[in-house]
């Protein structure tokens, strides 16, 4: 797919006649609303009316792409007639995404009591870091700060080294925005029998332990080790590690299981160097034997020879190379934007396939259609619009407001 991404959306996908209002922020109730919004809900994202909704790294609000696929409202909370127009989305809306710190929206006047009783059937998502009670609820903190008090962060990293900070993956994105999303999806499909809406409470904190479940059974059975980099699957084992190559590329190594290991030690020429496989007290000196191995080739020379062998290797790759490798190619696993590459939407759908319907917006670019679309009386918006409740935004040069 290529667009430009700024017409109306025809909202395929599973999630298509799904309404969400999400309170604009930044991180993981972003990137849930972005997961709904691919699946094809119609998200209208809520900005403040200074235009400083679109909060991260880069100045341009095209390359935001977490904010992609839904249209933004300028809206002033604090102003009776913004938080009037707020409540007549959420009147419409079947889902509320916020994450502020606990008490912000009550404080407000848009906590889950406030529109539960104009919209009982409504699924309010709440995101926070270490959930909406307990002695830290109202601390302070971003990913790294949830992930080490799960427990997770101690495990990730390599031996004799810190804790490695695991990008904004663990806390934020997966531990964060995917699971308020698997709860938003849960409590909608709990709605059809119930007729009720209910409010989720996601922490990052809470999130990122769960993600670790697997990991917390192995420490409690003394199958690993709580010294980094000494276990399977953190860099300690030579046959699970990234090696540099003679180009000064590296290449992924994962032959875990004993026939895959026979055949990937076969492929290095190094079967005869070697220990036992399990050996633990031998991987340190294993590991050297596989990084001379593996520099004697260029990354995609050792990615030609591997071709049809069960090694369990593979290139790692940069973010440009990832989106024009022939796999990437040939699955479509990437779109482009309004000239932004991208993920595209996963998974996928044999019937109601997902897609990506618009780039990131400026705040408040669709004040005025989002709410005449989604049914706001039009005498109600321009009063707030001469309020200054309301701000419609300058849309990109790219795009005209819709």
């Amino acid at each position: 797919m290529n667009s430009n991404g700024s017409g109306e959306s025809g909202f395929t996908g599973p999630l298509r006649g799904i309404r969400v209002v999400e309170l604009g922020g930044i991180g993981p109730g972003p990137f849930c609303a972005m997961l709904l919004a691919d699946l094809g809900a119609d998200v209208v994202r809520v900005d403040r009316v200074t235009g400083g909704g679109l909060v991260g790294p880069n100045s341009d609000h095209r390359a935001e792409l977490i904010n992609r696929g839904r249209r933004s409202v300028a809206i002033d909370l604090k102003q009776p007639d913004g938080l009037e127009m707020a409540l007549q989305l959420i009147d419409r809306a079947d889902v509320l995404i916020e994450g502020f710190r606990p008490g912000v929206t009550e404080r407000l006047g848009l906590g889950p009591e406030d529109c539960a009783a104009r919209n009982p059937g409504l699924v309010y998502g709440r995101m926070t870091g270490y959930g909406q009670s307990g002695p830290m609820s109202q601390e302070v903190g971003h990913d790294i700060n949830y992930v080490a008090l799960s427990g997770v962060l101690s495990m990730i990293g390599r031996r004799g080294q810190p804790p490695t900070p695991p990008l904004s993956l663990v806390g934020d994105f997966g531990g964060g925005g995917m699971l308020l999303a698997l709860g938003v999806l849960g409590a909608l499909v709990e709605r059809q029998r119930s007729g009720l809406g209910q409010v989720i409470d996601a922490s990052m904190a809470e999130g990122a332990a769960l993600l670790g479940t697997a990991f917390f059974g192995f420490r409690q059975n003394d199958t690993w080790s709580a010294e980094r980099g000494t276990n399977i699957v953190d860099s300690g084992a030579p046959f699970y590690d990234a090696y540099e190559t003679a180009d000064g590329k590296w290449l992924s190594v994962a032959a875990m299981e004993p026939h895959f290991y026979r055949e990937l030690i076969e492929f290095l020429d190094i079967r005869d160097e070697l220990p036992d496989q399990n050996d633990r007290a031998q991987w340190p000196r294993m590991k050297l034997i596989f990084a001379d191995a593996v520099r004697k080739r260029t990354r995609d020379e050792w990615v030609a020879a591997a071709r049809g062998r069960s090694v369990c290797i593979a290139p790692v790759l940069d973010a440009a190379e990832a989106a024009v490798h022939e796999h990437s190619l040939a699955r479509s696993s990437f779109v482009e934007v309004d000239g932004f590459v991208q993920p595209a939407p996963a998974p996928r759908f044999s019937r109601t396939p997902a897609q990506v319907d618009r780039r990131p917006p400026v705040p408040g670019e669709h004040t005025l259609s989002a709410l005449t679309e989604w049914g706001v009386p039009p005498h109600a918006v321009a009063a707030a619009l001469g309020t200054g409740a309301l701000r419609r935004g300058a849309p990109s040069p790219s795009s005209t407001e819709g």
